[in-house]
C-alpha cells in the first residue's frame, strides 16, 4: 500500500510564459503554436527540471512508483530529474493525469473571454469555477472524476506498489488530488485555492494513515454531531507546493497560475 505521495508540477513551459505576457499585454489570444500536449519546457524549466532531479536523488530510496502526465512538458520534467538523479524507475504514463481541457476557451486570456464569448464569461460567474464546463472542456468537477479513477486504480489497498509514489503532472492536476486525498468540498477546496498556488516544479507531499485525523461529518444537523477518525486510510497533507530544491539549486521560482480557472479571483 502507498502510504507517501509526491506531486509535482510540470517546470515553467513556453506556454506558461506565453499565457503570462498576454495576460500582461492585454492580448486576447495566446500566441502557441502547439497543441497543449506538444507544448515543451522553457529554458527555465529545464533548468527547474535539473533542480528537481537533486530533490529525486535525496528521496530515491522512497519512491518506488512513478506516474506523468502523457503531455510533453511533464514528460520532459521528469525524464530530465531523472537523469540528474541516476533514476531508472520506469514512470508509468496514464491519460488521467493530463491537464485540464478548455475546449472554445483554450488559448484565451480573461479578457478574450470576456470580448469574445460574453456568455461563457457570465455563465462562469453564475456557475463558479468549480462546476462551469466550457464547451468542448472540462470543469473543475470533470477532472476530479477522472482522478478519482486513477486514484482509485494507483491507491488500491491490493496495488503491487507500496511504500511512496511521485506524481508528475499539472497544477490543476496536484490541486485536485488533494483536494480528493483530504475530502475537501467545493467551498474548502475553492477557499484553498485562492490562497495558495502550485509552483512549477514544485513538491507536494501527502502522507496517509498513522495518527492523521479526516473531518468525516462537520455540524450534522439531523443529529447535531461532529464525527472525526483518525488512522487507516485518512491522508494528511505534509508540505504543499515546496520549491526548497529550487532555491538550493540556484533555479528561478516562477510563479505561472496555469489557467484562470486554477488562479484566485
Amino acid at each position: 500500500m502507498i502510504t507517501d505521495l509526491w506531486l509535482t508540477r510540470h517546470g515553467e513551459s513556453v506556454g506558461n510564459v506565453a499565457a503570462t505576457a498576454a495576460e500582461r499585454a492585454g492580448l486576447d489570444v495566446i500566441a502557441i503554436d502547439e497543441r497543449d500536449a506538444d507544448v515543451p519546457l522553457s529554458a527555465t524549466g529545464a533548468e527547474q527540471a535539473a533542480a528537481l532531479g537533486a530533490w529525486l536523488a535525496a528521496h530515491g530510496d522512497d519512491v518506488g512508483t512513478v506516474w506523468v502526465s502523457p503531455y510533453l512538458r511533464a514528460r520532459q520534467t521528469l525524464a530530465i530529474a531523472q537523469q540528474e538523479a541516476g533514476s531508472t524507475v520506469v514512470a508509468l504514463s496514464d491519460e488521467r493525469l493530463r491537464d485540464r481541457e478548455l475546449g472554445v476557451l483554450d488559448l484565451l486570456t480573461r479578457r478574450g473571454v470576456a470580448r469574445l464569448h460574453p456568455g461563457e464569461a457570465e455563465r462562469r460567474r453564475r456557475l463558479g469555477k468549480y462546476y462551469h464546463r466550457p464547451p468542448g472542456g472540462e470543469s473543475w468537477a470533470d477532472v476530479r472524476l477522472r482522478l478519482r479513477s486513477f486514484l482509485s486504480d494507483a491507491l488500491r489497498a491490493d496495488s503491487a506498489a507500496s511504500g511512496g509514489a511521485l506524481i508528475v503532472a499539472h497544477d490543476a492536476v496536484v490541486l485536485l488530488i488533494v483536494s480528493l486525498l483530504m475530502a475537501w468540498d467545493e467551498e474548502q477546496l475553492l477557499e484553498f485555492a485562492a490562497e495558495n498556488t502550485v509552483l512549477n516544479a514544485s513538491v507536494t507531499h501527502l502522507v496517509r494513515g498513522g495518527d492523521a485525523w479526516r473531518l468525516r461529518v462537520f455540524s450534522d444537523v439531523a443529529a447535531s454531531v461532529t464525527h472525526l477518525v483518525r488512522g487507516g486510510d485518512a491522508w494528511r497533507l505534509r508540505v504543499f507546493s515546496d520549491v526548497a530544491h529550487l532555491q538550493r539549486e540556484g533555479a528561478d521560482v516562477t510563479v505561472h497560475p496555469g489557467s484562470p480557472d486554477v488562479e484566485p479571483e
